[in-house]
């Protein structure tokens, strides 16, 4: 089967070409509203490629989400093919080949993880049907909504007819955190920097990890501050979303959206030699469970995820490692009961 995200054209709209069916969910959110303009103006899918776009939405959020098709059509994007708004999980899941699943519920004042959990499970579960039941054969699943990690192992085990590796939890936003805290400290733009891989879970115990950081081509984790390193950075990351919150009044929406948009489009397009994070299910790498949807060093070639194996791990990163296995296992556990 032909990738649709593949082409050689020209830039410019390729009128011969099937649109990209594309889903949004939780399309009339802040995260969609600044994820939906990068699609249609190309910057995921290739400034060649059409988008046909479905936006999801539960029924009290449909007449909102009309709106934000309304602002699409204004915006008179030459990409846009279609713009279909829908409450309805087998339309909004129709053919598609791409979806960034971001609609969620947060958890309420007095709900524990578990509580969240359990009422993410029955979102996802029925995503995830839809999607085995609809998609295309070739779709390619982005979960954006928390607990993304969990959501992405609940919508996979939903889907039995669809390849485990095609749903992705977006732990982008992590590594775009940890490569601008970096920059900032070792004084050289984002670009110098590779090697760079947040493992484990979108929560307060995954591990950005410094120990193959390379500027420039050259090894450098040695000349970082260890203290830095340890007391600062490894919880900053984990806790920037709070601390945006704090600063700013509301979540990080534009950059999750930014993120997602970095992580599709690596995935469809490559990320070259250059290590990105992507939350995978796992086939048992770095002694993960099978299953469980973890972040990894990873490149992306050909359409597809290859994740960097081999690499001699430190007792260090061997104990944070495990810290999220360790929270992965109770998740997925809750996340199991759901679905018997």
């Amino acid at each position: 089967m032909t990738d649709p995200f593949t082409s050689s054209a020209a830039p410019g709209r390729n009128e011969s070409e099937a649109p990209v069916k594309v889903t949004v969910t939780g399309a009339a959110g802040n995260i969609a509203y600044s994820l939906l303009w990068r699609i249609a103006s190309g910057d995921v899918f290739g400034a060649d490629r059409p988008v046909d776009l479905r936006l999801l939405e539960t029924p009290g959020r449909v007449r909102a989400a009309e709106g934000v098709a309304m602002e699409l059509a204004d915006s008179a994007l030459p990409l846009v093919a279609k713009v279909t708004v829908t409450e309805d999980q087998r339309e909004g899941f129709d053919g598609t080949n791409a979806a960034f699943l971001v609609g969620a519920k947060p958890r309420g004042k007095g709900e524990s993880r578990a509580d969240m959990l359990e009422a993410n499970g029955r979102i996802f579960v029925e995503q995830g049907r839809a999607i085995n039941d609809g998609a295309a054969q070739d779709i390619r699943v982005l979960v954006v909504g928390n607990p993304a990690n969990t959501n992405a192992y609940i919508a996979s085990k939903a889907a039995p007819d669809v390849e485990p590796e095609r749903f992705n939890a977006l732990m982008r936003l992590d590594h775009n955190r940890a490569l601008s805290l970096l920059a900032e400290k070792l004084g050289v733009s984002t670009p110098h920097i590779d090697g760079l891989v947040v493992w484990g879970n979108h929560a307060d115990t995954q591990f950005p990890d410094i120990e193959f950081l390379r500027v420039a081509g050259q090894e450098v984790a040695g000349d970082v501050d260890r203290k830095w390193y340890e007391d600062e950075f490894i919880p900053r990351v984990a806790k920037r979303g709070s601390e945006i919150i704090d600063v700013r009044g509301s979540s990080s929406a534009a950059s999750a959206a930014s993120a997602a948009v970095d992580h599709m489009r690596d995935w469809v397009r490559g990320s070259g030699a250059r290590w990105v994070t992507v939350a995978q299910p796992s086939k048992g790498e770095y002694g993960v469970d099978e299953g469980l949807v973890f972040g990894f060093p990873t490149v992306g070639v050909n359409g597809r995820w290859t994740i960097v194996e081999g690499l001699d791990l430190n007792d260090f990163q061997r104990e944070r490692i495990q810290a999220n296995i360790a929270a992965l296992k109770e998740e997925a556990g809750v996340a199991d009961s759901l679905l018997r």
